[in-house]
């Protein structure tokens, strides 16, 4: 059985502190991972590793973060980049998403650029004593419409990085993706920051009214549109509560940006609040997301 979807084409999370989890909620049990999320006889494998942050920016949070290296890249050319926010999740090749397989495969393919993966969890305020519980600032962090993550990830984490690896400085070869409250996330650092991201990959988003980001549909519509290329996915039987209608409120962005003349994709299907839908189609997603750059560097 195929699962249902609908298909828009334009061309121009774990809600920790609010308790939203975005596992085992409804979701159809057809979707499932295609050939470019297993591991290939022949196709290089890249580098994860994994260090730790202390944040300035948010006031002395701690975090984990992963760093995927492909094998194909090269000291002296700068690599592209995408960022995932609940890094943990995208990086962890027993769940869903399984990003550095799907790296592996599309990169091999020349389907994606030579890119690097930035996996970072959400911060957590360390416990003032030994009895006491950390407290997680994810919601703070994802969730309010404001330039604060962006100013994170361009004074800190991609500096840091930067160190190890030369990153391309180009908004168009840097891309931005995550799911629930990790999606509107994305989306607020590329709309902050155009001239730095202009590539999101959206998961359920969290496009409600947590924190207020309900507001981004009426902004969409009301601002000069913003060199943006954008996808979205999200199912109808996604989450409905006290924050907002998820299903709704996606197809709300998708609406407004169609209006406003965005490069956008937004693929509907009937899953619910976790990564089914978007892990198996994945490999499509970072496929269009990616196709403008492929096709520059093939002189196309």
């Amino acid at each position: 059985m195929q699962a249902t979807r609908l298909v828009f084409y334009v061309l121009g999370g774990a809600l920790l502190n609010l308790g939203v989890p975005f596992t085992n909620l409804h979701g159809a049990t057809d979707y499932r991972l295609g050939p470019d999320s297993e591991r290939k006889e022949g196709v290089p494998v890249g580098t994860v590793t994994k260090s730790q942050w202390t944040s300035k920016v948010f006031g002395g949070t701690q975090r984990d973060y992963w760093v995927y290296v492909p094998k194909q890249y090269d000291p002296a050319r700068p690599a592209s980049v995408m960022v995932f926010q609940d890094g943990g999740n995208y990086v962890d090749l027993t769940k869903d998403f399984r990003v550095p397989i799907v790296f592996d495969n599309l990169i091999h393919k020349k389907e994606m650029p030579v890119t690097i993966g930035i996996f970072i969890n959400p911060g957590v305020i360390p416990a003032a004593a030994t009895d006491q519980t950390p407290r997680q600032n994810r919601s703070f962090e994802y969730d309010t419409p404001s330039p604060q993550y962006a100013e994170f990830l361009l004074k800190e984490i991609l500096p840091e990085v930067g160190k190890s690896y030369k990153l391309t400085t180009k908004p168009e070869e840097r891309a931005i993706g995550g799911i629930s409250s990790g999606g509107i996330c994305a989306w607020t650092v590329a709309w902050e920051r155009p001239d730095a991201f202009q590539k999101v990959l959206s998961h359920v988003g969290s496009f409600t009214n947590i924190r207020g980001g309900h507001i981004y549909p009426a902004l969409i519509r009301k601002t000069e549109r913003k060199p943006i290329r954008v996808f979205l996915q999200d199912g109808s039987a996604d989450l409905d509560n006290l924050h907002g209608n998820w299903p709704l409120a996606n197809q709300e962005m998708a609406a407004a940006l169609k209006f406003a003349g965005y490069d956008y994709r937004f693929e509907f299907g009937d899953g619910g609040h976790n990564g089914k839908h978007g892990g198996a189609i994945l490999p499509d997603s970072l496929r269009w997301l990616w196709q403008d750059v492929v096709a520059a560097r093939a002189g196309k």
